[in-house]
């Protein structure tokens, strides 16, 4: 049987980006076969390829988002550069912008400017905190989104909130720029029509707050902030083993907590003493669950302790560091790593979480050098080679 092709395939995407909002939307779409074309200042390019040089000498947050993409580096503050993105997108499927606020507006690219004027096209802007309001201006970074969005607010200890270990504002905003684009997509199936498609950072992380919102709104108070353990739910935390490891598992219902203490604890009679009986009971004595389940696997090795854990059937998993998730043995036996390239060589990266079984693999093309397609995609869209030499050599493009 023949294989499907990756669903974007002759899809063109334009997109004007910086830092990971954006980036990463486009990524996504680039890994489902569509064309991305990445549009960078000529000074450097996209601030976050200057973020490290950890990547083999690359910055890991530009490895991570970029793959797959053609890279053209143009100055947009002259006409010139401006008018090479508009012959762009006269003939793409997406645009996909996160300037800052107002600057897309004030070259005309604008999600609903360039609608207005391309009918099928699909255009999306990407801000801190949307188009209007008191917010609207407000300069946005990740971490300065998470602290308004509330997520700092019940993440961390009960003495100290702390941020997201990951961006997690911008993965929030660029994972619904990218279903936002295929629900416009599918939408131009039907009309023939594409649209304007607006996400904002704050509005996107404040769903992902869905649950502390509820709870918060509807029962009076905020969940507690409980370190790696449950606000809600005991035990359910993280426990140092005897080899220095830590194991964390989680009891979800009463007769998962008689099976943990008759086959893990060893002490059938706490199965029934009110004192622990109910997950009420439990979270009232938090500290004494805590220190019984403590003492039971400070005594067993990480290995031991997972065992013993899954055979009572009792949810767990091991206290990972960013080496360890490199070398995971599930994504190991799952085949999840491939190799993409780069200016510097080819490094590891992880194939995108949407598998499509029965069709073509996701398409994982190589990060760009700046400027790296700039002729190519110039001479595509009609200049000659005259042309293009002349704008190089006057710093339009690099």
């Amino acid at each position: 049987m023949d294989r499907l092709p990756l669903p974007l395939e002759g899809i063109t995407v334009v997109a004007v980006e910086q830092a990971v909002a954006a980036p990463f939307a486009t990524r996504q779409l680039a890994d489902l076969g569509a064309r991305v074309i990445k549009v960078e200042r000529v000074d450097g390019g996209d601030f976050a390829r200057g973020y490290d040089t950890a990547a083999g000498g690359l910055a890991s947050h530009f490895v991570w988002c970029n793959r797959g993409k053609e890279s053209v580096a143009l100055d947009l503050k002259d006409p010139r550069g401006l008018d090479v993105v508009r012959r762009l997108v006269a003939d793409a499927d997406v645009f996909v912008q996160n300037l800052a606020q107002g600057a897309a507006a004030r070259l005309g690219l604008d999600a609903a400017t360039l609608c207005a004027g391309h009918p099928r096209l699909v255009a999306v802007d990407i801000s801190g905190y949307g188009s209007s309001g008191p917010y609207a201006d407000k300069r946005a970074y990740d971490m300065l989104v998470q602290c308004e969005a509330g997520l700092v607010s019940v993440t961390g200890t009960p003495e100290q909130p702390v941020k997201a270990g990951i961006p997690a504002a911008d993965i929030a905003a660029a994972m619904y720029a990218f279903s936002g684009v295929l629900a416009a997509l599918v939408r131009r199936g039907a009309t023939g029509r594409g649209g304007p498609v607006e996400v904002s950072m704050l509005e996107a992380l404040a769903e992902w707050m869905g649950h502390p919102l509820h709870h918060a709104m509807h029962g009076g108070t905020a969940p507690a902030r409980t370190g790696l353990g449950h606000a809600v739910i005991a035990p359910y935390d993280a426990y140092p083993t005897a080899d220095g490891g830590r194991v964390l598992l989680s009891v979800q219902n009463d007769r998962e907590w008689r099976r943990l203490a008759e086959q893990v604890l060893g002490r059938p009679e706490l199965g029934t003493d009110p004192a622990f009986a109910t997950n009420a009971a439990r979270v009232e004595h938090r500290e004494r669950t805590d220190a019984l389940v403590g003492t039971a696997l400070g005594g067993l090795g990480t290995d031991e302790a997972v065992a013993r854990l899954e055979a009572a059937g009792i949810a767990c998993a091991r206290l990972r560091d960013v080496h360890e998730v490199a070398d995971h043995p599930q994504l190991a036996a799952r085949e999840r790593w491939r190799e993409t390239g780069t200016p510097v060589g080819p490094l590891k990266a992880l194939l995108p979480p949407i598998t499509l079984p029965g069709g073509n693999e996701a398409r994982m093309g190589s990060v760009p050098a700046l400027g790296e397609h700039t002729g190519a995609v110039l001479r595509a869209v009609g200049m000659t080679d005259d042309e293009i030499a002349a704008l190089r050599r006057e710093g339009v493009i690099a």
